[in-house]
């Protein structure tokens, strides 16, 4: 007869195992689609135990699209010691990799603000704030004056430069190359227009 050895995981173990599987679902499905009852099956456990960790479907979701936000952010994070455009350049290029690596997860991300649920639409716009601010950070770097409309084109650029990914890399798979410089000179342009 064959031993069970199956490790227990503790409570903070459980949840994060589930938040990855839930992430992980995302590069096939939409977030919509990412349920109590599916995601307990995948894991094996009980429907009441992710009652237990998330409340409902939307609170599994909000955790889902946090951890994926939280993922995408730490790998496009902008590398200081480089001088502002080329930190510009490095940061587009690792976002359009990110974007090719995890084309479901990012699309759940940009049209998670689509979400019925005000708190997932408020994990998302909080990517697209930082995103911003990184982008701001930048031109104010170069010598840009501070403005509440440069403030403004940028963030409407990040909206921008998410469908644009959506479009050239998630449906079209354009070179990265391509599509880096694309977006370097629409944020370019954008901020010459202010």
């Amino acid at each position: 007869m064959q031993e069970d050895r199956r490790t227990r995981l503790t409570p903070d173990e459980r949840r994060a195992q589930l938040v990855a599987l839930g992430v992980a679902s995302l590069a096939d499905h939409p977030l919509e689609a990412l349920t109590i009852e599916k995601l307990s099956e995948q894991a094996g456990v009980s429907r009441a135990l992710l009652f237990h960790y998330f409340g409902s479907k939307q609170g599994l979701h909000r955790e889902v699209v946090r951890t994926a936000r939280d993922s995408m952010l730490r790998a496009t994070e902008p590398f200081g010691e480089l001088p502002p455009l080329d930190r510009l350049r490095d940061t587009l290029a690792r976002i359009v990799q990110f974007v090719r690596d995890h084309r479901g997860t990012f699309y759940s991300l940009v049209r998670g603000v689509a979400s019925g649920d005000e708190e997932v639409r408020e994990v998302v716009e909080q990517a697209r704030e930082l995103q911003a601010a990184r982008v701001v950070a930048v031109f104010l770097e170069l010598g840009y004056a501070d403005s509440a409309l440069l403030r403004i084109a940028l963030r409407s650029w990040v909206a921008f430069a998410e469908e644009a990914l959506v479009e050239s890399v998630v449906d079209a798979d354009l070179a990265a190359d391509e599509v880096t410089e694309f977006l370097g000179r629409s944020v370019r342009a954008v901020v010459e227009s202010v």
